[in-house]
């Protein structure tokens, strides 16, 4: 089975600058964590006060894992083994220069990383530094990886990539589902329109790239499975050519282990909020650049925004209807709605009916703007600025 990473537009170059959303006094000497400007635009000092992923479990289904990565050490939980041949499998699919342990040890860190040096100051750190990983080779048998992660604890379910469909590929995504698994995959990295799955299965949350400026990556693919926008583009990652290696990655795979990363912190706050309904607080608390404010949502190339982690855990939103506003599976998958969730609003009816700016509020609004307009007055003839999304 042939599979297209979600991140084939890497670099292993060394950083050079990626631009922060705000210049940091307590900035680390070391140039991957001054590069790593996710964590800024989400202000991600401030969330871990509230969640920090403690407790929450995240399968990564990849080719392959340095668990011993200096910003991942202890992060690891045990995997199943599914033999030598996936590796081999998945080492068919590489370029020159890629190593079968890069993908998804950069996914991990971004998810998950607790950096290293003085304080973890350096490397990479995740936006969810408590979450444990699940490490699940899936080159052999997607549809037996997903249904392991879910039979083995998994709260999230990480698919940075994308392949063709299989008889079980939406079948064990909905199993997962049923399990009360959370799950994000990539929409793909060919500006095409043509459908891609897993992405393609009801249920799952499907994530293209964001820039630092809030605009959607050129490269993203874009339909109607595009649900939300994350940090993808010139972002640091860990790398498994060493314990100490580093690339930067331009791709929505590390976008969607953004949004994983998201999901384990609301995870963890709200446990007993279905998969639906931790969607839901992803979706109404979205963000959109002020030129694209005039947006019917969803979008092809915006969906429902990028993701805000902020307002995501403390903004009071009521649990909504269990399926939550993205198309969910029918049938057996159903079950998960019934799995001791809070009492639900009125269905809204999928993603047609979800009114995203009543549902962001007046007051976020108002704090948003003020920020971008601070943000972009002193760039405003020469290029825009970038977007806090904290």
């Amino acid at each position: 089975m042939k599979v297209t990473r979600t991140l084939r537009a890497t670099v292993g170059a060394a950083l050079s600058g990626a631009l922060l959303i705000a210049a940091s006094g307590t900035a680390s000497a070391d140039q991957t964590r001054k590069d790593l400007w996710p964590l800024e635009a989400f202000g991600a000092e401030q969330l871990w006060k509230e969640a920090t992923g403690k407790g929450v479990t995240v399968a990564v289904l990849d080719t392959g894992f340095r668990q011993t990565h200096q910003d991942l050490k202890g992060q690891f939980l045990p995997g199943p083994d599914f033999g030598k041949a996936t590796q081999e499998a998945g080492a068919k699919d590489l370029k020159p220069g890629e190593n079968v342990l890069d993908h998804g040890t950069g996914m991990a860190a971004i998810i998950a990383g607790h950096g290293h040096g003085p304080g973890g100051s350096e490397g990479v750190k995740g936006l969810a530094p408590d979450a444990k990983i699940l490490p699940v080779p899936e080159y052999k048998n997607s549809g037996l990886a997903t249904r392991w992660a879910a039979d083995h604890g998994a709260d999230v379910i990480n698919m940075s990539y994308t392949e063709g469909r299989s008889a079980d590929t939406c079948e064990s995504i909905h199993y997962a589902i049923s399990k009360g698994a959370v799950v994000v995959a990539g929409m793909g990295n060919e500006s095409a329109t043509e459908k891609n799955y897993p992405v393609g299965c009801p249920g799952v949350i499907g994530v293209g790239a964001v820039d630092q400026y809030g605009k959607s990556a050129e490269f993203n693919n874009y339909n109607s499975d595009m649900d939300l926008l994350a940090p993808g583009v010139k972002v640091p990652a860990a790398t498994g050519k060493s314990d100490s290696s580093y690339h930067t990655e331009n791709g929505n795979s590390g976008s969607t282990a953004y949004v994983s990363a998201a999901a384990a912190l609301l995870k963890e706050k709200y446990p007993n909020l279905t998969p639906g309904q931790i969607a839901n607080r992803l979706v109404k608390t979205a963000g959109l650049p002020q030129d694209q404010k005039g947006l019917k949502l969803p979008d092809a190339h915006y969906g429902y925004g990028f993701i805000q982690p902020g307002p995501a855990l403390r903004k009071d939103i009521p649990a909504g209807a269990k399926e939550g506003p993205l198309p969910m599976p029918k049938g057996k998958a159903s079950s998960q709605l019934d799995a001791g969730a809070q009492d639900a609003d009125p269905p809204m009816g999928g993603k047609q009916a979800l009114m995203l700016y009543g549902g962001i509020g007046l007051g976020v609004l108002l704090v948003l703007g003020i920020i971008i307009a601070v943000v972009f007055a002193a760039r405003r003839r020469k290029n825009p600025g970038p977007q806090a999304w904290g």
